[in-house]
């Protein structure tokens, strides 16, 4: 499928996608528990705001302010008859942020997942899932979203259903999911899962990976593990700026630029092609990670106990797959990624 990123990704290598959505609105004034949706409505300018905030510390793509925008999290807001209106206008303002960027930029319309839980084990059907897809799908594309990008999933079924919703959109799409449990997502998706799903879908995305998770280094694991299975399609690497902590009152990611910038050269390193920042990722963490990948030169593909040295350990020992790594403490064995063992503890 002819597309505005697959054109942007035949003459580049790399592309920066954008870094935090909430944690930079709740810096302009969002209250927890609000929906940011309705911001699309209500404060466009601050929309824009966050839009351009990416553009201009180098972002190639950035996704919509729309993750929570369909039915069943709109409800809650007693918004779920704005679906399609609140959706358009976020990629209106996204639209209106790329055309002058002076550059070719990508609005990506941000879908997260439904908030239900999908039968057999939850009550939402795969039907009424496809339905609250779509509806977004729609606002999306009148509002000029160039990809639907749906984030953060857990589920498969829901993988599946957005992508039968978007293909009944007629619009082409990326997909990411969290792998936050283990190395697997929370209903135990690991990333060689992943590859099989998308391989075996009748509507593929253009590009698929991960977002959101425990960390970089869980993170680059992930990225290792897609690519390893040898799809042809670009994967996608969107980690969190750190790990969060609580502090007075406030949630504080401890990922520095620094780190974000190492994590970006080693995502390139690890076959990622679409690579960006996801919670707590501030404009400063996407200015020093476009500054490193422009000086890069591409290098070998990492091992995991290089990942450990250069970026911090893994949550867990075990990703699912065959790959074995230092764990948290920093002392368990880790394993290269053709599976050879190594007793090396990480360095202070």
């Amino acid at each position: 499928m002819t597309n505005a990123l697959s054109k942007l990704l035949e003459t580049r290598d790399w592309l920066l996608t954008d870094g935090a959505t909430g944690t930079n609105l709740f810096n302009m004034g969002l209250t927890s528990g609000d929906a940011p949706e309705i911001w699309n409505d209500e404060k466009p300018e601050n929309i824009k705001k966050l839009y351009k905030l990416a553009v201009d510390a180098g972002s190639d793509i950035f996704l919509t302010n729309s993750f929570g925008g369909n039915a069943s999290r709109l409800k809650l807001h007693d918004s779920a008859h704005r679906v399609r209106e609140l959706n358009r206008k976020a990629a209106e303002i996204g639209r209106e942020v790329a055309d002058s960027a002076g550059r070719p930029v990508i609005v990506a319309g941000s879908v997260g997942p439904t908030g239900d839980i999908m039968e057999p084990v939850g009550e939402l059907t795969h039907a009424n899932a496809v339905e609250m897809f779509h509806e977004q799908a729609e606002g999306l594309k009148e509002g000029g979203a160039d990809i639907l990008w749906v984030e953060t999933i857990s589920a498969p079924e829901e993988f599946k259903a957005a992508a039968e919703a978007f293909a009944l959109a007629d619009m082409p799409w990326c997909g990411t999911m969290s792998f936050d449990t283990a190395g697997r997502t929370m209903m135990g998706v690991t990333s060689t899962d992943l590859v099989n799903l998308v391989e075996g879908l009748p509507n593929a995305p253009v590009a698929f990976g991960a977002n959101c998770g425990t960390g970089s280094p869980d993170m680059l694991r992930t990225v290792l593990g897609c690519t390893a299975q040898g799809s042809d399609r670009p994967v996608i690497a969107k980690g969190n700026a750190g790990i969060p902590r609580y502090s007075d009152g406030e949630i504080i990611y401890d990922g520095t630029p620094e780190l974000m910038a190492r994590y970006a050269e080693m995502a390139l390193d690890a076959g990622a092609r679409i690579i960006g920042g996801c919670c707590g990722t501030m404009p400063e963490h996407l200015t020093a990670m476009r500054n490193a990948l422009e000086n890069y030169e591409k290098s070998a593909r990492p091992t995991l106990e290089l990942i450990v040295d250069k970026i911090g350990p893994f949550s867990s020992e075990s990703d699912g797959t065959e790959q074995k790594s230092c764990c948290a403490d920093g002392t368990c064995g880790a394993s290269d990624s053709s599976g050879r063992r190594s007793r090396r503890r990480r360095r202070a």
